[in-house]
Formats: C-alpha cells, structure tokens, sequence
C-alpha cells in the first residue's frame, strides 16, 4: 500500500513472517536472512535466534557459544541444552541402523560402562535404550515447569542440573565414536554438533576434563585417565 501527499511518498511493507508455511517442501524451509536478536519479536526469541545461528553460521562455533549481549548465561546454556537434546534425536536414527541389543548390549565407550539411571535403579540398558532413555529424560527435565518455570530467568536451584544433562548427553556422542566412528564422523562433518558442545561445556564447565574420553587430535592424553573409574552411574 502506497500513501502519498504533496511532498512525500511512504511505502508501507508488510513485516515479514519468519514460518514456515505449511506445505513448505523440506529443501525450502527456513529461507529466510538471519536477523539480530533485537528484531526477534517473540517469546521463543532466543531459541529462535540461536536456531537461526546455527542454520547460518554452524562452522562458526565461537560464534554459536558466545553469549548475546544483555542476556544470562544461565538462559544461553538453557536454549543450548535444549536444542543439543533436539539435534542429537537426528544422530540416533542414524544409529539405529547398527546400534542395537545385538550389536550393542551395553551402554560402553571405550573401557567405560554405564548404567542407566532411567530405572528405579541403576540399570545396566543395552546402548540404544541408554541413549533414548537420556535423551527422553533431559527433555523431560528441560521442559519440567516445575525446575524450569521460565525460559527468561532460570531458578537458581535449577542451574545445577546443567552439569549432570550435560555429562549425559556427552555419553552418547562417546558411544558413538567409539562404536559408531563411520556415522559419528558423517554425522559430525555434516552437523559440526560435538564440536559445538565441546565449546559449550568449556565455556561454562560443564563436563569435567577427565570425562571427556573422545580422544583430540587422534590423541588420548593417558596421565589424565589413569584414576578414571571404568563404569559410571552418576547423575
């Protein structure tokens, strides 16, 4: 729509609806420019912001952790965690295709072995349950209104679930690369998703350094294992 008047002429554009609409075919979703976090207007602006980050800059890993001017810390690593639980569903259906009570009848990465602790107690699951049984746990945890009430201002009691999701979470990728190294690598090269959580977690301190058992530059720095327990139930 076009007003004019003796002097002026204002072209009034419509602001434009960053949806996709439904029918969207799959290679056409998301075509729309990233934007500034200022010119989110929505209640969800900062996952969606971070969403929109990662859809065009996912290489750019300092980039996707650095914390957005005027925002918590504790709010950034929430959106973080959620949308590591989200993305990590796309890795396990890749998984799937190998990973089962068959090939894989206990949760291990390397010599560790762990229990699962979706049970009353701990439970020795075969990797593919642990996986989904963690990932369906820290959702659930994630989304509980009763520890994360706000998605604006996180309780203070409820950040010291961050470490505990975190080191979960990290299990998986383990597992994978470990016992998966083909769909881990295809998976990483295309995703760039652990390389994103191990600057997370080093960021904020997430996962301790003697967990991190996903060797660097094909190398194991073995004096910083030698006391590590070789099974783990912890929460």
């Amino acid at each position: 729509m076009t007003l004019t008047d003796s002097t002026t002429e204002t072209t009034l554009k419509p602001t434009p609806v960053r949806r996709n609409r439904p029918g969207t075919k799959f290679e056409d979703a998301y075509q729309f420019p990233h934007i500034t976090l200022d010119k989110y207007e929505s209640a969800f602006a900062l996952q969606e912001y971070l969403q929109s980050l990662i859809r065009t800059n996912k290489e750019d890993i300092d980039l996707l952790v650095e914390l957005p001017p005027g925002h918590e810390e504790d709010t950034w690593q929430y959106e973080h965690l959620r949308q590591l639980c989200l993305e990590l569903n796309y890795l396990v259906i890749q998984l799937e295709a190998e990973c089962n009570r068959q090939s894989c009848p206990e949760m291990k990465a390397d010599e560790w072995m762990y229990l699962c602790a979706a049970h009353p107690t701990p439970t020795n699951c075969c990797a593919i349950d642990y996986i989904v049984h963690t990932l369906d746990g820290a959702t659930t945890l994630l989304n509980s209104h009763k520890y994360f009430p706000s998605r604006i201002s996180i309780p203070e009691t409820s950040i010291k679930y961050y470490q505990s999701i975190a080191r979960r979470l990290y299990r998986i990728f383990a597992h994978a690369w470990f016992h998966h190294r083909e769909i881990f690598e295809a998976f990483e090269n295309e995703n760039q998703l652990y390389a994103r959580f191990l600057k997370l977690s080093d960021r904020y301190g997430l996962v301790a350094k003697n967990l991190l058992i996903i060797p660097q530059n094909n190398n194991i720095d073995n004096d910083d294992r030698d006391n590590t327990p070789s099974s783990d139930v912890s929460n």
